[in-house]
């Protein structure tokens, strides 16, 4: 209870600070046990580069599914290059993929809303539980302006999902506008899929572009209610 007060009060003061700010301050307080998970989109690259400037051998990982966008890889590449960084790249279990495409096939997602839940709980929410375990805090490019579920993200929180571990989100209070900002002013390698309307970019085929007038994440399981399309890796109980 005292490490959630604690992290309440983190919360609160870093509310107006900026993300440079809230990143320096979790390196300093938990590095090398905190690393950014990372799935190549707009706002995680633009913490990329926050983060290497402040620390070179900050701690990146990503999930990959095996259904991701040659896009996603490409963008993986370059920033790799152009920031010298190593990655920590989570495969999921080759058993439990097996088993579940032989039971319920390739596209099993589009069947419905719990067998994407499953295929998702398999190629990420596994990966990405094993990689946390040997961490004490996580960092992400969260925003609130994304989606309906994600209005009360704060900078700083107890990740209750995970074992109460702290959860970093300095982009939380980010518009779109600021994020491209940021990556135009600096250089930062972005994925090509973002030129072609796809503002949130997961799976391929679970990631389409948008139209005029959607959501930033209305591509993402198009074909399910908004108020509840997460893939599971930012839940709270």
């Amino acid at each position: 209870m005292a490490a959630q007060l604690a992290v309440a009060d983190k919360a609160q003061e870093f509310e107006n600070k900026g993300a440079e700010e809230v990143l320096e301050w979790a390196l300093s307080t938990y590095h090398p046990r905190i690393a950014l998970a990372s799935s190549f989109g707009a706002e995680d690259v633009v913490v990329i580069d926050m983060l290497v400037k402040i620390n070179p051998k900050a701690r990146i990982f990503t999930l990959d599914t095996g259904r991701l966008n040659q896009e996603t890889y490409d963008v993986m590449d370059r920033v790799r290059e152009k920031y010298g960084i190593s990655l920590e790249v989570m495969f999921p279990n080759r058993e439990a993929v097996e088993a579940m495409v032989r039971e319920k096939g390739m596209n099993l997602f589009y069947d419905s809303i719990e067998n994407r839940k499953e295929c998702c709980g398999v190629r990420k929410v596994e990966p990405l539980n094993r990689e946390l375990k040997g961490l004490d805090a996580w960092i992400t490019g969260l925003r609130r302006e994304q989606s309906v579920t994600r209005t009360k993200v704060s900078k700083v929180e107890t990740d209750e999902a995970h074992n109460n571990m702290v959860k970093v989100n300095p982009l939380a209070d980010w518009n779109r506008d600021q994020v491209w900002d940021y990556i135009r002013k600096n250089g930062v390698p972005c994925n090509k899929l973002h030129d072609a309307g796809y503002p949130s970019i997961g799976c391929a085929p679970c990631t389409r572009a948008i139209k005029p007038g959607e959501p930033e994440r209305a591509g993402r399981w198009w074909w399910e209610d908004p108020a509840s399309k997460e893939c599971g890796l930012h839940v709270k109980k």
